[in-house]
């Protein structure tokens, strides 16, 4: 099964994608907000296109781990995509995943420093993007921990 992951943002939403076996995870692309059904779409066509069932939605609780504002919005949002035949959408904690993907970014050398606004604007694509592998990656994380040892393939790496 293919994932999709969603950084579900007022003006932008970074989507990531995992191979069909859920291992390497990768930024794919931002979608710019300009009207939710035109991102229903594009998000629609992706997942087609990557033959993925389940979108992973970042939901961004408070601190305390409650829904606040910007959570219901992710939610009223998401609520087109639960609508969309063939797509199971689940949501998941992302407190703290752009946070993790700028420090990946800058490890790795792709968040660097640049002026003007075009530079401004790619390098938050390129964040958004980042934050949705993070929230891709912590899920499929938790799945792998939770299946029985028994239903791990060779070569799967064992949980501390």
């Amino acid at each position: 099964m293919s994932y999709l992951a969603l950084d579900v943002g007022d003006r932008r939403i970074g989507v990531a994608g995992a191979d069909p076996e859920g291992i390497v995870v990768t930024p794919l692309t931002t979608f710019t907000r300009r009207s939710d059904r035109q991102v229903v779409a594009a998000i629609t066509a992706l997942a087609a296109d990557r033959g993925a069932e389940t979108i992973v939605v970042g939901l961004p609780y408070t601190p305390q781990g409650e829904i606040g504002e910007q959570a219901q919005r992710v939610q009223d949002f998401t609520r087109r995509l639960e609508r969309v035949p063939g797509l199971t959408v689940v949501y998941w904690d992302e407190r703290y995943s752009t946070l993790e993907a700028s420090d990946r970014l800058r490890e790795s050398g792709g968040h660097r420093r640049r002026r003007g606004r075009p530079a401004r604007i790619a390098a938050r694509e390129r964040l958004d993007a980042a934050a949705a592998a993070v929230i891709l990656q912590d899920y499929l994380d938790a799945l792998t921990a939770a299946r029985p040892a028994n239903d791990r393939h060779e070569g799967d790496i064992e949980p501390d």
